[in-house]
């Protein structure tokens, strides 16, 4: 019992992806001996092309990317053999003629692989495709493949892909794509019971998700539809794969082997759906050719596109599919609509989300969208999709939904540009004092932008105004609703007043959730500040160190921030700030800190006991005060507040923000919860939706 698996190019690219492959390898080798058939590392092919062609410049970073993979699976002396025998290849490579040397990238992949097998404890035998797989003799392959497996006892055999050799003894390949040949020619040779081809795409989809943001995975279909979908411009299958695996009745999976239990296609011969099984496109000289395989609803078509404004070339029907031709400048429009009217039951727009930051805010963002996803969509006719998620080290993206959990090396912006459709919304959950300086290049891709990092806007007004600039140039939007109170509908309020020449006379922000909580808490005689400030501390509650709290660190982020939002070019120096403890406790290692603020207990206590005796409570403000000058005073810092005012009953980490403007006599306050993964979560959902 054989079981033949390829692997792509992107699946192979880095130690990681190997490391993944191998343990989706051993899980088949537990079924029954496998045939794994392997691509070149990604980019690989290209470089050695263009070494062909006179251009060396890529060979030294395409050999140490190759060393880097040696180094980091392998350790002492097979790291030193293995490494001795790369070298060798790519001399062989260097020497061997111009024409051959693209057959080496799939003998350098597999030798790797086939060396981490043998390390890994398996009996494992390299095959020479070269020997075995003669072009256009198909017979003749398949009895060298059945007689070279039946020498050996191996539990798994490593071959490599595209390449081949000729019934005149020569070497050549099989066309770029042509591992997926490979694997199907090793399949039928030995009538194997499973023919896995794994990708970088949850199997082949509806249309293009780079062209059609709608599409999805089609879980099953026959061969011919598969040849069809192929043969008329889908990427995900090289076409004369199709006809061996369809001559020995071998079944055809296509998964993705960044999350192996995503979607994925089926591919054997069991009757045609009714329907349309899905749509394809290629460039034909100056014209596309747009294919419906498994239609002939020639009408639907033309009325479909009519719709949207686009009149065919030509239409006509061939062979149970719709073929029809447009301009390429209006190709996606029509494979959009074509889609739309086939494939989708609802009139929604589908908003791709690219998550980065995947602590305890992402999950909760990731949870809430795929709780609420039907009544989302029923409400606004927005389908919200998680394609992306980052953490601080590694990324996965899958464009039909299901990204899993994040593993890929490299970097996430860079693949987010790179893969994301246009209109889909990048949400910045982290803590990140430096990812703001990608937004442009989000925005310049096409996406929208959604943050609830904070530290993103403790930025000089320049550079705040040239974010928002960048956004406008591009059409796309930005939006941080969550940077100040949460799930609070603060900045939308204020920026309505200032767009709408409502001049702010002042704003009051009590907004440190930290101080909220301990002010709150503090009783003289009770647990002294020291006590609650070290608890808030161990409940996460405070940062790593509690002075950037106490010194008013995050309420003066939030105050630029709702500065700006009015309107007001308030730049960080032009804020006062009075900290909550004396200067010289920021100097002293953490531990002391402690002691002296126990020192301050005294001190504290008595402030807080004149406060009360006069029936105010303590609370940290954050103000911003137009002058009589016409200009604006901004501070930060411990005030008496008397029971009228908004923040003097304040309970636990809330907020309250009291905005005095121009057109209205009484305050706008606002006033609640200011902390909690749901609570963002929300917000960074209403601002996405909005």
């Amino acid at each position: 019992m054989f079981r033949v698996l390829k692997f792509g190019g992107s699946s192979v690219a880095s130690a990681t992806n190997i490391s993944r492959v191998l343990d989706l390898v051993g899980q088949e080798a537990a079924k029954g001996r496998v045939i794994l058939v392997s691509s070149a590392i990604s980019g690989c092919t290209d470089t050695l092309l263009q070494l062909a062609e006179g251009n060396p410049e890529g060979l030294e970073p395409l050999r140490e990317r190759h060393r880097d993979i040696v180094r980091r699976l392998f350790t002492g002396v097979e790291r030193r053999s293995v490494l001795e025998r790369m070298d060798a290849l790519f001399e062989e490579m260097l020497k061997a003629p111009d024409a051959e040397k693209v057959t080496y990238g799939e003998i350098f992949s597999t030798t790797l692989l086939a060396a981490k097998l043998e390390a890994d404890g398996y009996r494992t035998q390299w095959l020479d495709s070269r020997r075995l797989v003669i072009k256009d003799k198909p017979a003749l392959t398949y009895r060298n493949i059945a007689g070279a497996v039946a020498e050996n006892s191996a539990d798994i055999f490593v071959a490599p892909g595209f390449i081949c050799g000729t019934a005149e003894g020569g070497v050549s390949t099989l066309g770029r794509g042509g591992s997926d040949y490979s694997a199907a020619l090793y399949a039928a040779a030995l009538q194997a019971d499973s023919l896995q081809i794994w990708t970088d795409v949850p199997g082949i989809m509806t249309a293009n998700p780079k062209q059609v943001s709608h599409a999805r995975t089609i879980p099953e279909m026959t061969y011919g539809d598969a040849l069809q979908m192929a043969s008329h411009g889908a990427k995900v299958l090289y076409a004369p794969t199709v006809a061996p695996a369809m001559e020995a009745g071998i079944a055809i999976e296509i998964k993705n082997t960044f999350n192996p239990d995503g979607g994925k296609t089926v591919i054997c011969g069991s009757a045609r759906p009714s329907g349309t099984v899905g749509i394809a496109s290629r460039k034909m000289d100056s014209i596309v050719e747009v294919c419906l395989v498994g239609s002939n609803a020639v009408a639907e078509a033309e009325s479909a596109l009519a719709l949207a404004g686009i009149a065919p070339l030509r239409i006509w029907e061939e062979e149970g599919n719709v073929l029809l031709t447009v301009r390429p400048a209006v190709e996606i429009p029509a494979l959009r609509a074509l889609h739309r009217t086939f494939f989708e039951t609802l009139p929604v727009s589908q908003v791709n989300l690219f998550v980065a930051g995947y602590g305890t805010v992402g999950k909760e963002l990731v949870r809430m969208v795929g709780e609420t996803a039907s009544a989302v969509t029923l409400r606004t006719g927005k389908a919200l999709r998680v394609v992306g998620i980052a953490n601080s080290r590694h990324y996965s993206i899958d464009l039909g939904g299901n990204p899993g959990t994040p593993s890929e090396e490299g970097d996430y912006i860079d693949a987010v540009c790179a893969l994301a459709p246009k209109g889909s919304v990048f949400i910045d959950c982290t803590d990140s004092e430096t990812l703001y300086q990608r937004y442009p290049q989000l925005f310049a891709a096409g996406l929208n932008v959604v943050s609830s990092n904070r530290r993103s806007f403790a930025v000089p007004y320049v550079t705040y105004a040239s974010l928002h600039a960048a956004a406008r140039e591009n059409g796309a939007f930005f939006r941080y609703e969550t940077t100040v109170g949460a799930a609070l509908p603060i900045l939308e309020s204020i920026s309505r007043g200032a767009n709408s020449l409502d001049e702010v006379l002042s704003i009051e922000a009590v907004v440190s959730c930290t101080l909220n909580q301990i002010l709150g808490d503090y009783r003289p005689g009770g647990e002294s500040f020291a006590a609650l400030v070290r608890k808030a501390q161990e409940a996460g509650l405070t940062e790593p160190d509690p002075r950037l709290d106490l010194g008013g660190r995050d309420a003066l982020r939030k105050l630029l921030i709702l500065a700006r939002e009015a309107g007001v070019r308030l730049e960080e120096e032009d804020v006062q700030v009075v900290p909550v403890i004396p200067a010289a406790m920021f100097d002293v290692p953490l531990d002391r800190f402690y002691e002296d603020l126990e020192a301050f207990e005294a001190s504290f206590a008595n402030a807080t006991r004149a406060a009360e005796a006069q029936g105010f409570r303590r609370r940290f403000v954050a103000s911003l005060e137009k002058t009589e000058e016409g200009g604006f005073r901004a501070g930060i810092g411990l005030r008496n507040v008397a029971p009228v005012h908004p923040a003097y009953h304040l309970r636990g980490t809330e907020n309250a923000i009291i905005v005095r403007s121009a057109f209205h006599p009484y305050p706008l306050v606002i006033q609640g919860p200011g902390e909690g993964a749901r609570e963002a979560a929300s917000s960074i959902l209403n601002d996405i939706l909005r």
